[in-house]
């Protein structure tokens, strides 16, 4: 499987001017952990995740860096200024990773699974002609690998399986009802589709998005996997 197999390609994107509290909000709200950053250009210079607001002067948490010998003043002095631009920084800009590694559509999961741990990220944009056409996360990977026991190692198929989660996608938009299918929870592979539902979903719901799966010309089986509702948070 590649990249654009299982890719989410409606991203949640954040601009380098949006304040700190905002991007609090939209990762609270949103239910998601990281974003990546995306100027007026539509360029992407940049990724913001939980990780960054972890350090805040606002929380007394942010991070101070010990002295070093005079040969290490240099680099303790760009290290407190880091810091500080982190823990103080009002605006996205401030405190955003500018290092973004990046995918292709093509790129293999197999190399996608290495990058991240090598680069000890949690996702990688997917790129096409330098324009962002989606991301992977690490849950990405763990619902295809969960997928995987049920389908055949085989590559002989994937423009079909991908015409097939187009498709399927296009039949969705089209039922005013399907409100809550996420492309992360749609995966395809060699002609068997696996429908991730959380727990809340109702039952007629999910029935009827296994109905219009069943239906896409070229889909041989449809099978559900139910992962427990998000807890929200009491305040």
């Amino acid at each position: 499987m590649r990249a654009a197999d299982v890719m989410t390609p409606t991203v949640i994107t954040v601009d380098p001017e949006m304040s700190v509290q905002d991007l609090a909000n939209l990762l609270l709200e949103r239910g998601i952990s990281g974003a990546p950053v995306i100027d007026a250009a539509g360029a992407t210079v940049g990724i913001v995740s939980e990780g960054d607001l972890l350090h805040r002067s606002e929380l007394g948490t942010e991070q101070h860096t010990e002295r070093r010998h005079s040969w290490w003043l240099r680099h303790f002095v760009a290290a407190q200024a880091r810091d500080y631009a982190r823990s103080h920084g009002r605006q996205v800009k401030d405190i955003m990773t500018t290092a973004v590694t990046t995918v292709g559509e093509e790129t293999t999961l197999a190399e996608v699974a290495t990058l991240l741990e090598k680069q000890r990220i949690k996702r990688v944009p997917v790129m096409r002609d330098g324009k962002m056409v989606g991301i992977i996360t690490r849950s990405n990977l763990v619902r295809a690998l969960a997928a995987a026991k049920a389908m055949p190692l085989m590559t002989d198929h994937e423009d079909d399986d991908r015409s097939i989660r187009i498709r399927l996608f296009e039949d969705l938009r089209q039922q005013k009802w399907a409100t809550r299918v996420w492309p992360q929870d749609v995966l395809v592979s060699h002609g068997m589709v696996t429908l991730w539902f959380s727990s809340d979903e109702p039952e007629d719901n999910r029935r009827a998005i296994r109905v219009v799966a069943e239906n896409v010309p070229g889909v041989r089986h449809v099978e559900e996997q139910i992962v427990p509702a998000p807890l929200l948070p009491a305040f």
